[in-house]
């Protein structure tokens, strides 16, 4: 049991979510020390019980990563330990499947971490070449796995000089047995262990109570405060709490004097420094990254006029309507069936129903955009190539993210658009939220009908 010291005091370091929205009170984050140790034993416990498996269902007997320093393969470096910032020199390493566990070697001059013993004795073999070539030589492999993919980046991490200098160095025999390790690569940064299955939910946990914080009056002045004032704030606030984020926030507005409210603006064409007023539907786009692992959420907040306890009955119903949209997309969710076949079953279910749905899910876990299977893309609603093809499988992580258009009869029936987005799992058997998710608009400022949910 040595993972549970430390695992408990991670999960000691948050209280219930009910406690921290009731009492105001903010999780706290571990110290870098204690940081690095729940990374590493993670690290070690999916190369230990996950691996072996993925390697089985991916026909791989030998999985080779190479990558010099500052140019890592995006899975190397999600198998880095925590004092390994970077790749050193070039690193090699190689994971064997030998039928009962699999044999991880390091072809480096250094051990990498606990369980990648380095293997170069370069008093032997001067070449590191040479010394890798001498390891596939005594195992044999009948097929060699290597990090190369036509459809996905994450397992294209094998750079053009390493591969060819590989093959020069390859006996012609084995050349025959080179494969692309792509669905192994995306099996691995997809699958989610048992131990950061019971991480994960805290994290949410956090990136909401930052999110909610930065949705307040405690940040937001109407007629003084700008979308630009409260996306630094958020950015502010995670980097003292020491924690990163993978990409820059946004917040948005859309309210009943606009001109139009243009899609597009929602994603490539946001206006700056708009200044955030009453009855404005505020929507925020925001994430964190703490032990290696990532959210990504969208909520929407209403900013009351002073004649107001909350927000107008149309933007409740359009809020319903989002929620129902989710409730079709996770009800779809089946394994072995694809992100585009999940992508067409959830619009036309959701089109019968009376809807305006737009899907564009994607995997989360060690990237914001992870490996997985693509469920639509906000531009792609008749299904994407490649990614989208991918199969649904077990204890995997989803942003479950979407909009409904809904007219609003207050606003003169001008078109909202509901973006939420949550993050979740699905088992294989079921689909469930890692923290919840929003269920009604909140109010800013929070009346006492709002306080204490």
């Amino acid at each position: 049991m040595k993972y549970l010291p430390v695992f408990m005091l991670f999960i000691t370091a948050f209280s219930h979510p009910s406690e921290i929205y009731a009492q105001s009170l903010q999780p706290e984050v571990l110290s870098v020390e204690l940081q690095a140790k729940v990374i590493d034993e993670i690290l070690e416990d999916r190369l230990d019980s996950l691996l072996p498996a993925l390697m089985r269902k991916a026909n791989i007997d030998m999985w080779i990563l190479i990558s010099r320093e500052y140019n890592e393969d995006p899975v190397m470096k999600t198998m880095l330990p925590s004092k390994w910032l970077a790749a050193r020199r070039r690193t090699i390493m190689v994971f064997y499947d030998n039928g009962r566990t699999i044999d991880k070697i390091a072809i480096a001059r250094y051990s990498v971490g606990r369980l990648l013993q380095g293997e170069w004795d370069v008093d032997v073999y001067p070449d590191q070449w040479v010394a890798l070539m001498q390891i596939i030589a005594e195992k044999n492999p009948n097929t060699i796995g290597l990090n190369y993919s036509s459809h996905y980046g994450l397992a294209d991490g094998l750079p053009k000089t390493e591969y060819e200098t590989f093959m020069q160095y390859l006996p012609q025999a084995y050349h025959p047995r080179v494969v692309s390790a792509e669905r192994l690569a995306v099996s691995w940064l997809e699958t989610r262990s048992k131990r950061e299955l019971q991480v994960y939910p805290m994290i949410c946990r956090l990136a909401h109570y930052i999110l909610r914080e930065g949705m307040s009056e405690k940040v937001i002045l109407p007629g003084i405060t700008t979308t630009d004032d409260v996306i630094w704030w958020l950015r502010q606030r995670v980097s003292d709490l020491g924690l990163d984020t993978w990409f820059h926030p946004s917040v948005s507005i859309q309210r009943a004097d606009m001109s139009k409210n243009d899609f597009l603006q929602s994603f490539s064409q946001r206006a700056e420094q708009q200044v955030i007023q009453q009855g404005d539907l505020l929507h925020v786009d925001f994430g964190i990254t703490y032990l290696r692992l990532n959210t990504d959420q969208q909520q929407h907040f209403y900013v009351l006029k002073a004649d107001e306890s909350e927000p107008p009955h149309g933007l409740k119903l359009a809020f319903q309507n989002a929620n129902r949209l989710q409730d079709i997309l996770v009800s779809e969710f089946r394994k072995g069936r694809t992100g585009n076949e999940i992508l067409l079953s959830t619009l036309e279910k959701a089109r019968s129903e009376g809807l305006n749905p737009a899907v564009y899910t994607h995997p989360i876990g060690y990237h914001g955009h992870a490996a997985g299977p693509t469920i639509g893309m906000w531009d792609q609603q008749q299904g994407v190539i490649g990614s989208g093809d991918y199969p649904l499988n077990e204890n995997t992580a989803y942003s479950i993210e979407l909009f409904a258009a809904s007219e609003i009869p207050e606003w003169g029936d001008k078109i909202v658009r509901i973006m939420l987005e949550e993050d979740g799992v699905f088992t294989g058997d079921d689909f469930y939220f890692l923290d919840g998710r929003q269920k009604e608009l909140m109010v800013i400022p929070e009346t006492r009908a709002y306080l204490g949910r």
